[in-house]
């Protein structure tokens, strides 16, 4: 009786796909740009980087950086607003109170406390 013959084992697959370098870190941008927008346009601004010099796209990063970017470009103009706003409060307060010298004053319904 022959041995039955048996075909050679097939050579290794290959990696279904290489890792795009900065792929992780953009991806880890994109989460904080939510939360940390300066860490994460930087992180975004590194993982692009990275991806272009290995001629891959990375979707992830450029998203981190559009979201970060505007999120930081909000926060400016709220700051503005909101100090705008508390200074002219706070020269309100200093008229008010340089009008009708120190101790709890009443003006159109709003009690201010002046020391």
């Amino acid at each position: 009786m022959t041995e039955p013959a048996y075909s050679p084992a097939p050579p290794p697959a290959a990696p279904a796909s290489t890792s795009v370098p900065g792929r992780t870190l953009g991806i880890v941008a994109f989460i904080l740009s939510f939360f940390v927008n300066v860490i994460a346009l930087i992180l975004g601004i590194v993982a692009l980087v990275q991806s272009r010099k290995a001629g891959a796209s990375n979707g992830w990063a450029i998203a981190a950086i559009i979201i970060s970017s505007i999120s930081i470009v909000i926060g400016i103009i709220v700051a503005i607003i909101l100090g705008v706003t508390i200074g002219a409060v706070a020269g309100h307060l200093v008229e008010i109170c340089n009008e009708y010298g120190p101790g709890e004053h009443v003006v159109d319904g709003i009690t201010y406390t002046c020391s």
